[in-house]
């Protein structure tokens, strides 16, 4: 059996709810292939009694046969049940099943792909809801597991739910991708051994999406790995941007237009400015897009220092989107060597220090931890003064911590120790200067590097660095 790596809350939280004395209705969901049903039926495969995956744009009709057909196969004869005329009639099925089940003991109900189940004037929402509340309910020694790819479909229409199921749901995991820990464990445990830096690299491009993982293969650099999946004929993630949205959201014109939007900002819009740059009309359903691309992982949102929601700045998360936009989407070149060409030039090393910027700000309990700072209340943010006249000033990440310090973090992507020159110290000074004369801060400020492979000692690191934090923060849990 094929090892679960990482997911410890995740996994913690399945455990407690198989333990639980009281029916559980857990809702699962996250990007296509990071991993959901493998995690959920790794942890729960031995008391799984049913397990029905819907099908993408199957009618009402192909449903219920596939879910019938399902049902009397773990009953023990595929025919056992005729098919239903509706889902009431299917949810009846499954009760008359599961009833004996459990009175032994705890009995696991999986339905994948819930959304899928969904289907035009099938009724299916609405029946599941009645399912649960008349009998679901009911039944202590149940545990009904919902799980959809279609992350916004699910925070709309079952975490957020305003009609019958609305706070029924006991507990709820939002799977993310592998952090560069679990990433670093699971290449390990594909005995693929790759130093850090290497995994860095493979990490800026693919994130830790577990599909994209697997194909990395024994005694392959990053950049052979990265040259294969994404510009060979045959490569994983040649066509995968094409699918990956279009299978989450019913309509990805608008999401993919912010993606795209962001993805040539690289410090972020804020929401008037991604309407201006995606060609999006104002009003109410920009603001669900938006709730939709961060509860799938696509962005992230930033409360700048010492402001208010309204200005929140908003950035691309996802490494495959941005790596793809970047270097795949107009790209005249394919076939093998096309990466080991374009890494050696210069858009490739500009691109990069935006990359590692973003894995950074995926990472920032493992930066606390490094600082020694886990254990102070702190705040994250970002922070940009855009003046009219003069020199303005960007902060990517700030740490506003209780006790009186700011950390400044500067993100810096190199291949060797990086070097603070004559020319950076100024542009340092003069972030921290327009910085404590714009807020009035009386906390004292920490300019804290974020580096490959550390700083090097100079005259201008010793005078302005109060913290130096490496790659290697980044791997630990």
């Amino acid at each position: 059996m094929e090892k679960v790596i990482g997911r410890q809350e995740e996994k913690k939280l399945l455990r407690e709810a198989l333990k639980s004395k009281v029916p559980e209705l857990i809702a699962v969901y996250g990007r296509r292939r990071v991993g959901k049903t493998f995690l959920i039926r790794q942890a729960l495969q031995k008391d799984i009694v049913f397990e029905f995956t819907g099908t993408k744009e199957a009618n009402l009709k192909q449903q219920l046969a596939n879910f019938t057909k399902i049902l009397g196969k773990v009953a023990g004869n595929e025919k056992l049940y005729r098919v239903p005329d509706n889902w009431s009639d299917a949810f009846d099925l499954l009760i008359h099943y599961v009833t004996p089940k459990l009175k032994t003991g705890k009995a696991v109900i999986f339905l994948d792909e819930f959304p899928w189940m969904n289907t035009h004037k099938s009724g299916f929402l609405s029946a599941f809801d009645y399912w649960w509340n008349s009998w679901g309910t009911k039944q202590d020694n149940l545990l009904v597991i919902i799980c959809g790819s279609a992350a916004a479909w699910m925070i709309q229409h079952v975490v957020n739910n305003k009609g019958g199921l609305h706070n029924r749901i006991t507990r709820k995991i939002r799977l993310l991708p592998f952090t560069l820990q679990e990433t670093e464990a699971y290449l390990k445990e594909q005995k693929v051994n790759l130093d850090r830096y290497q995994i860095l690299q493979l990490y800026m491009v693919m994130g830790g999406v577990p599909h994209y993982l697997k194909e990395i293969r024994k005694g392959e650099s990053s950049a052979q790995t990265i040259d294969r999946l994404c510009f060979s004929k045959d490569g994983l993630l040649q066509n995968e941007f094409k699918n990956l949205y279009h299978s989450l959201f019913d309509d990805a014109t608008r999401h993919l237009a912010v993606i795209k939007a962001l993805a040539k900002n690289n410090s972020g819009l804020t929401r008037n400015e991604i309407i201006d740059a995606a060609d999006l009309s104002s009003g109410g359903r920009i603001t669900e897009l938006l709730d939709e691309l961060i509860e799938s992982g696509f962005i992230t949102s930033w409360l700048p220092y010492d402001k208010k929601s309204k200005d929140a700045i908003y950035k691309l998360a996802d490494e495959y989107s941005h790596f793809y936009i970047k270097f795949m989407e107009q790209s005249r070149s394919s076939g093998s060597g096309t990466w080991l060409k374009l890494s050696n030039g210069q858009s490739w090393k500009s691109w990069s220090g935006i990359a590692f910027e973003r894995v950074c700000l995926k990472h920032i309990p493992q930066l606390k931890k490094a600082l020694g700072i886990l254990v102070v209340h702190t705040e994250e943010s970002a922070w940009r003064y855009v003046p009219k006249k003069g020199t303005g000033a960007q902060i990517d990440l700030l740490l506003d911590r209780r006790d009186f310090v700011i950390h400044i973090c500067e993100m810096k992507y190199s291949e060797s120790t990086f070097t603070i020159d004559k020319k950076y110290a100024v542009e340092l000074e003069n972030k921290v200067d327009v910085f404590r004369h714009q807020t009035n801060t009386k906390k004292s400020i920490f300019i804290t590097m974020i580096t490959t492979f550390g700083v090097k000692n100079n005259e201008y690191e010793s005078r302005l660095v109060q913290k130096s934090i490496t790659m290697d923060a980044l791997f630990e849990e």
